[in-house]
């Protein structure tokens, strides 16, 4: 571990204050706020890098009621778009809340009309009592709150849910030009906001399908250039179609893995209960209390071959987990690592209800003392599995590597993990965000990632792993809350962490400011940051769009 003095201190002398006190709290990084569509120019301390031109975009939650209603979870909040522009050592941001249907009828209405992931909106009050009634019997439509992330598809960006619906976005004006649905161009009812990206751009996704059969998970590809001015999704394709263990209790999932000649979909046990779904608005319940954790079904990891999209006949087990996040996968010597941050149960959603993240003291302590914290793991896939490969002895055979994976049927090979971090991380919670040099390491062997440590609610800290002796490095200050950490290459860089990490850093004190952080991302210490005069929520993910051109053989 490679920690300065000075941030061990602060750390311990922060968790000291916690164990006396409490957690502190965290309601004023959940609150809405006002949009800022004029650009507005920041305060910079320290220094900006001179190469570092660009934007970096950012996408969360930004208004939680209309009216006298409140949203019940921190997923729910009306889209708020971000955009940080860096050039020559200036930074300026705005912010434009996504005009999504939900959005308009929820103002238009002054109350929350379109239902969202953990808020069921209740039937108009000025209907008479048959029509309230009757509006119980039918079903909730998908949102276009695009909340969760932008993500590009043949060059065009687009910020995204977990629903079927997208908006491609203006990236100058941050406002939506179209709203755009999958199921328009191919047989889903919902995508992740976590697509995997081949170097020539070929996109790839997962999403459901629920047919009389019962329900698939779908992979789809969607290709890299347009056919016309006009297209947007046109020729995307599914490519192969897996089928759920139970038919009607599919796995919730929210990103998924890719190598290079591979998808690895892992079917977790965190499980939609499709017929509580149908039935949630006459019975009053919102999608989150149709999601339940089954502790006594093992992980499935499924490896599809992406580019002919056969499955393979091999199913990978794993005892029970759950995840949000893939780190990175590859192959190497006739194996596939996959790397996640994985948590041990599956009850982690329901601690982001606002009236969680709003409480303070004891009873925030209370609710951080029961959560389950995601840390990083490798799993070891042997892809050489046929009739002669011999039964219950491990066929990991690479050198160092604690994980197995052992045959245990024709069909069946269990893996156990191996953990990428030593004990010392667990004082800095769970990891989350987790990010790497994707242009150039994606789908290939690599050293370090970055992630956001979790000793709260919502990240508290930023962490460098480094998986060679599992060492890391950490950025902390007391009452600031970084976001998702994003490396940007330098140009001409050569060494994997040669380049910055942006991170928007949130505060609830009353005079400290906002700001976007700039580190140096070998050695994790602090270059500039740009400090912003509004306030601005805690939010998902976001993307760094360079206007530097990237030498050929680094993207």
């Amino acid at each position: 571990m490679e920690i300065g003095a000075s941030t061990r201190a602060m750390a311990t002398e922060e968790k000291n204050r916690w164990r006396a006190k409490g957690l502190p709290c965290i309601a004023p990084l959940v609150s809405s706020v006002n949009e800022t569509t004029v650009p507005i120019t920041t305060e910079i301390h320290g220094h900006v890098p001179a190469w570092l031109s660009g934007s970096l975009y950012r996408n969360g939650p930004g208004k939680f009621e209309f009216g006298t209603q409140t949203y019940n979870h921190w997923f729910d909040g009306m889209a708020l778009l971000h955009k940080f522009k860096i050039k020559g050592n200036q930074v300026t941001y705005k912010s434009h809340f996504l005009r999504s249907d939900s959005y308009k009828a929820n103002s238009e209405h002054n109350r929350i009309t379109a239902s969202e992931f953990g808020t069921l909106a209740m039937p108009d009050p000025c209907k008479n009592f048959f029509q309230r009634f009757l509006t119980r019997f039918v079903m909730p439509k998908p949102t276009d709150n695009a909340s969760v992330h932008f993500v590009k598809y043949k060059g065009d960006y687009y910020v995204s849910t977990e629903t079927n619906l997208m908006h491609r976005v203006d990236l100058e004006t941050l406002m939506s030009k179209e709203k755009v649905d999958w199921s328009k161009f191919i047989a889903v009812n919902g995508a992740t906001a976590h697509p995997h990206y081949d170097p020539d751009g070929t996109a790839y996704n997962m999403g459901n399908s629920y047919t009389k059969k019962g329900a698939f998970y779908n992979i789809i590809r969607v290709p890299p250039e347009k056919t016309g001015p006009e297209d947007s999704l046109q020729e995307a394709k599914v490519v192969c179609s897996i089928p759920s263990a139970n038919k009607n209790k599919p796995s919730y999932y929210h990103s998924f893995a890719m190598s290079e000649n591979y998808v690895v979909f892992i079917e977790q046990p965190l499980k939609l209960d499709l017929l509580q779904i149908l039935t949630g608005k006459l019975r009053g319940r919102a999608l989150n209390t149709c999601i339940y954790w089954d502790p006594h079904q093992e992980t499935v990891l499924h490896v599809v071959n992406k580019h002919t999209g056969k499955p393979s006949a091999v199913k990978y087990q794993a005892r029970p987990l759950s995840f949000f996040h893939q780190i990175n996968a590859f192959e190497e010597d006739g194996f596939l690592m996959v790397d996640l941050c994985c948590l041990d149960d599956g009850r982690v959603m329901n601690n982001f209800l606002i009236q969680n993240l709003r409480k303070s003291g004891e009873a925030l302590d209370e609710v951080y003392n029961e959560m389950c914290f995601a840390f990083p793991r490798r799993f070891v896939l042997p892809l050489h599995v046929d009739e002669n490969t011999p039964y219950g002895q491990n066929l990991n055979t690479r050198h160092c590597s604690l994980a197995t994976a052992m045959k245990m049927s024709k069909d069946v090979v269990f893996c156990t993990h191996e953990d990428l971090h030593g004990d010392d991380l667990r004082e800095y919670g769970g990891l989350e965000f987790p990010q790497i040099n994707y242009a150039r390491y994606n789908t290939r062997p690599y050293r370090y990632f970055y992630a956001c440590g979790f000793r709260h609610l919502v990240g508290d800290s930023l962490i460098k792993m480094d998986l060679q002796g599992k060492k890391f490095k950490v950025w902390y200050q007391p009452d600031f809350y970084p976001s998702e950490p994003i490396f940007v290459p330098s140009p001409g860089a050569v060494d994997e962490d040669d380049g910055v990490i942006l991170s928007v850093v949130i505060t609830p004190i009353q005079g400290k400011n906002t700001f976007l952080l700039i580190l140096d991302a070998r050695t994790f210490e602090e270059l500039g940051r740009a400090e912003v005069p509004v306030q601005i929520p805690y939010g998902f993910h976001g993307v760094y769009e360079s206007e530097v051109l990237i030498p050929q053989g680094q993207a």
